[in-house]
């Protein structure tokens, strides 16, 4: 049990070989990973710095009025 067969460093050098090989598809998705965050992270800094200078949108006064009692009613219906 303290000891390591062949079989256990044949496993591992095959893990290792698939996370890290120079050609391999991992690498490249871990790369495509890496970019798709770093895209992000710019993007959400960008759009911080873009809602301090957005034009506020003014309220339509139309909006706040009440329904009147006829149309609350047939609403209701």
């Amino acid at each position: 049990m303290g000891t390591f067969s062949i079989w256990h460093w044949v496993i591992v050098l095959v893990v290792v070989l698939v996370l890290f090989g120079g050609r391999g598809k991992i690498p490249s998705l871990m790369g495509d990973v890496a970019k798709g965050i770093k895209s992000f992270k710019s993007n959400m800094k960008e759009e911080k710095s873009g809602a301090n200078t957005a034009p506020e949108i003014e309220a339509d006064n139309e909006t706040d009025k009440p329904l009147a009692k006829d149309d609350q009613s047939t609403a209701k219906d």
